[in-house]
């Protein structure tokens, strides 16, 4: 089987346009989430949102596409790849796209092609150059590792031998209320695996990683991936989290590792109540508690269809300069099944690395990346 490295990433967020201002941001402790008022919702709100000064004019396309164009091309120009090369392949990831075009709508007209996912990935494919017929990943919240996990397998199998894989989400008032409707959203800034956690903190960004066959000495090499779904509630985890457990067991068992070897876990970590102690059990289940452990989601809010990729971004960062950012939020540990959760900043070799995330509906995904 075909080995698959990361070659090439960005993150195009309100800490910076690109990774190296992002990992720095993350060395200073900054966090993207704000207090604003107004757009989303009649009441004060924390969010990690973009500002005007991240807008580039385009009429003609949207802004949702602007940003991942923006990620996608800074990525291609870091590999030096040819998008035009029917070997190389696209792959967007997002749960809802350009979904604000409903939410203003002029003279009762809907935007029926333009709404739907399948045509911004042909605009932005289209755009870079791309040859290949664009991909969609669209599965709730682990959209983004979904997206790695579906890339690793394509080129796997011989049908790609390089993919740029874009995640991205903009909060609009439509995924703000759907959230608020949950009573999911916290008034502060989110507290992940916390005893006070009571929500998410939304986010936006977009972020992308480019996979190939050919790696290089110092690449990230992706060892296994691996899916699974509960099937327990449309909105609510399992509350034993054995689900995701399967996830995390199959990926280590693709990757002929060890729970034990394992030096890090990059965790969803929402802090929803439901959420974070699910997946400390899950980890239990997998007798990595003691392994150090972080949420990202206190610097960038949840980005939903982004997340996964971004938060797998910082961690082969982390990876290759040894050190584990801590987890914005966190005191006091607040599951029933303690986990290691990091609180500091710390320097560790960190040479295998497991990346997980859960959504809506019970989906589970899990990845394990090797710093060859």
């Amino acid at each position: 089987m075909r080995n698959v490295y990361v070659v090439a990433d960005n993150i195009y967020s309100p800490l910076g346009r690109n990774t190296r201002a992002n990992i720095e941001a993350l060395k200073q402790g900054r966090s993207g989430i704000q207090l604003h008022t107004g757009n989303l919702s009649p009441d004060p709100y924390y969010a990690s949102l973009f500002d005007t000064t991240f807008k580039i004019e385009d009429e003609s396309k949207t802004f949702f596409e602007q940003i991942v164009l923006a990620s996608a091309l800074d990525a291609i120009q870091k590999a030096a790849i040819k998008p035009a090369d029917k070997r190389t392949g696209f792959i967007l990831s997002s749960t809802k796209g350009n979904i604000s075009l409903i939410e203003n709508l002029k003279n009762g007209s809907y935007p029926e092609k333009r709404i739907a996912l399948h045509t911004s990935a042909s605009v932005v494919a289209r755009e870079l150059g791309f040859s290949s017929e664009p991909l969609v990943v669209s599965h709730a919240c682990i959209s983004g590792l979904l997206a790695i996990i579906t890339g690793m397998r394509l080129i796997q199998s011989g049908l790609y031998d390089k993919l740029v894989i874009t995640g991205a989400d903009l909060i609009t008032s439509f995924i703000y209320s759907g959230f608020r409707s949950f009573q999911a959203v916290s008034q502060n800034p989110c507290k992940p695996f916390d005893a006070a956690r009571d929500g998410i903190s939304l986010g936006e960004a977009a972020a992308t990683v480019i996979l190939s066959a050919n790696g290089y000495p110092g690449a990230i090499l992706l060892s296994g991936g691996s899916v699974s779904n509960d099937a327990n509630h449309i909105s609510g985890p399992s509350r034993t989290g054995e689900e995701l457990w399967l996830a995390i067991r199959r990926s280590l068992e693709q990757s002929g590792t060890d729970a034990k070897d394992i030096d890090f876990i990059s965790a969803h970590g929402t802090a929803t109540r439901y959420n974070d102690e699910m997946e400390a059990k899950a980890i239990h289940l997998a007798s990595m508690e003691k392994i150090p452990l972080n949420s990202l989601k206190g610097y960038y809010g949840h980005t939903l269809g982004a997340a996964g990729i971004l938060e797998s971004i910082v961690t082969i960062h982390s990876m290759k300069e040894n050190i584990i950012f801590p987890t914005l939020g966190f005191s006091t540990p607040g599951t029933e099944l303690p986990v290691n959760v990091v609180k500091e900043i710390s320097k560790s070799n960190l040479r295998r690395t497991l990346k997980t995330a859960s959504g809506f509906g019970g989906c589970n995904a899990a990845i394990v990346m090797v710093n060859c």
